[in-house]
């Protein structure tokens, strides 16, 4: 037998090492088929909280830049979660040669063969660490909203996936020298949230603030759409509960007690936050509850809860959730004061919570027996000494000074390539018309296009249409007006002669208008040709002249029961019926077109009813027969 294969202790085979080395198994594939059922619906669900960033952050941001944010959303999953494939993995959780408590090695491209006995472990792994990642990356998504360049933005998430998977690795990775020294972090306050608020950080201060943003004070701008804002809320909340409950790793044993203990202490904690929130926005706005104060106060303390979820009593969780929902405001007002433009507030939430959560743990972990997560210790107050809360400090201050220093440094080699902030002009019309052409109404958008009209690079910024309107319509409605203004005629035949001349070149010989197969207007008798001519082309264009002298003449034969049916001149023939001219379209109305298809769907007498209602008895159109 190879000598690369290991002892798979849950399953009991011996499958060969995804790394091709010897070294042990992964913890991260020692899972059996109950967890792995459970680690994929985790991951599903995980998923979710994408669609709860996205509401989010668009609820945060102006009008104007709520699509581009929700854009944002979508390139940290397609290309962040690319790299994380391609490199990401390996790095946090490769076991092979060259591996160091710095850094994993193996597992790129992960990618193992059918009937390889690792295969649904390694897949499941792989996809619960990505829903992990591409968490992490969205993060910092909201604190650069409304001035980073889409296009250096699609740069900056492709490759930032190198600044959580490192510290990942330290943390989780077998090989990582805070794990050996005895880091503990069940679902990712740190590797998660720390790293992805402390990157928000950086990137808020590389970037500086939006223009105007300080203008008035520190006061928090208006809400581009406040009720985005709290279902987003809502549906990061529901998120949570799998990113905390799915990080026992499974529901063998006893990890089944675990999760649902970590996904009650979830609860506790939000509800100490919220509890926090609402007295601390009621007071400070005297009887008015702010929207952002409340949802960063139940954010804030999910994000600390996290790291230690299933450790805590639950009376522990409700004073970790609430002094989670404190230091959020608080270090709110302090970036606010710093001159850091967050518009969502993940520097406060993610980062300052975050390093808070990881320090919890030091203070308030049980030993959750028979499980080996703490590694048999327990946190200060529970009489584990200061070996935890040490180790948990030192975790804490690597991964804040990694997230920051790191996406700077990625930052400012992306803008010596491609420039991250917009330019004045892109950043006050807006994202979503400069880089998307959708274009908002009533936010300001008009007005700033003409205040920048001088410095137009094109006309194109003007001609795009405003969101929700069907420009088609617009320039129908236009012309109608103008020929109004122009026409004495009873407005009534000015519309039915409008609708379907209106766009006929005059100068050119009129061409016949398909308005649509199935486009019935009561009212406008030239439609209804239009549909009689639709009824017959199989008919009109399946006929040939018998005779090749007969070539450009009308043709006819005779049907079983008589009817004499006339075809197409050859010359005619093939065309489509808008390519038809005005001498054309008269030799057609002569062709039979007594289909019973025809006649059933439109008689004679729905025409001459039509011809009444429009007040047009004396326009040159007759029944077909």
């Amino acid at each position: 037998m190879d000598g690369n294969w290991t002892l798979f202790p849950h399953i009991g085979l011996r499958s060969p090492n995804l790394t091709n080395t010897t070294v042990t198994l992964q913890e991260n594939f020692e899972i059996d088929l109950e967890d792995t059922n459970w680690i994929l619906t985790s991951s599903f669900i995980i998923f979710t909280m994408q669609t709860g960033f996205g509401m989010l952050e668009s609820g945060c941001v102006s009008i104007k830049n709520e699509a581009n944010i929700m854009m944002k959303n979508l390139i940290d999953i397609s290309l962040g979660g690319l790299t994380y494939w391609i490199f990401g993995y390996g790095l946090s959780f490769g076991q092979g040669p060259g591996s160091n408590p710095f850094i994993g090695v193996g597992d790129f491209l992960l990618d193992p063969p059918v009937g390889d006995p690792l295969m649904g472990p390694a897949f499941a792994s792989f996809l619960f660490q990505l829903s992990f990642a591409t968490t992490a990356t969205t993060i910092v998504s909201g604190a650069m909203a409304e001035r980073c360049n889409f296009k250096a933005y699609c740069v900056f998430s492709f490759l930032n996936t190198i600044v959580y998977c490192v510290p990942a690795g330290w943390v989780w990775g077998e090989h990582g020298f805070l794990n050996k020294l005895g880091a503990v972090d069940i679902a990712g306050s740190g590797p998660v949230h720390l790293i992805g608020g402390s990157s928000a950080f950086a990137s808020a201060l590389m970037l500086g603030p939006r223009l105007g943003r300080y203008a008035h004070g520190t006061a928090p701008l208006p809400l581009g759409n406040p009720v985005n804002a709290v279902m987003g809320t809502f549906v990061l909340w529901w998120g949570w509960l799998a990113f905390n409950s799915g990080s026992t790793y499974g529901v063998s044993g006893a990890k089944w007690q675990y999760a649902a203990r970590a996904a009650v202490m979830t609860m506790m904690g939000s509800f100490g936050g919220g509890c926090f929130g609402i007295l601390y926005t009621m007071i400070k706005n005297k009887g008015r509850a702010d929207v952002m104060e409340l949802i960063n106060s139940v954010l804030g303390a999910l994000v600390s809860i996290t790291a230690g979820c299933f450790l805590y009593r639950a009376w522990e969780s409700l004073v970790i959730g609430m002094i989670g929902a404190a230091i959020s405001c608080a270090s709110s007002i302090l970036f606010d004061k710093m001159r850091i433009d967050d518009p969502v507030g993940a520097s406060a939430v993610h980062g300052a919570c975050g390093l808070w959560g990881v320090l919890a743990v030091g203070l308030f972990a049980d030993n959750p027996i028979p499980m080996d997560t703490t590694k048999g210790r327990s946190g200060l107050f529970k009489g584990g000494g200061w070996y935890l809360l040490g180790v948990q400090t030192l975790t804490g201050v690597f991964l804040m000074t990694w997230g920051t220093l790191v996406t700077m440094l990625l930052l400012w080699l992306i803008d010596r390539a491609l420039p991250i902030r917009m330019d004045p002009y892109d950043e006050l019309l807006g994202a979503d018309l400069t880089e998307h052409r959708i274009r908002h109404g009533q936010v300001g958008v008009s007005r700033a296009v003409s205040a920048l009209r001088p410095f137009h690079r094109s006309n194109s910024i003007e001609e795009v249409g405003g969101i929700g309107m069907n420009t088609g319509h617009n320039l129908i409605v236009d012309k109608l007006y103008e020929t109004k203004r122009k026409s004495k005629t009873n407005p009534g035949a000015t519309l039915q002669t409008f609708t379907n001349n209106a766009f006929v070149d005059e100068k050119s010989e009129a061409t016949f208008e398909n308005n649509g197969f199935l486009n019935k207007r009561p009212g406008n008798p030239q439609n209804d040709l239009h549909r009689a001519l639709d009824s017959m082309a199989d008919e009109i264009n399946g006929t040939k002249c018998k005779n090749e002298n007969d070539k450009g003449k009308r043709c006819s034969h005779k049907t079983n029961d008589g009817t004499v049916v006339h075809a197409i001149p050859e010359e005619i023939k093939g065309k489509k019926f808008k390519e038809l001219t005005v001498k054309e379209l008269e030799e057609l109305g002569e062709i039979n077109a007594c289909q019973d298809r025809f006649r059933y769907r439109y008689t004679e007498d729905d025409y001459k009813n039509d011809v009444i209602r429009s007040n047009t008895p004396s326009i040159n159109m007759r029944w077909i027969d």
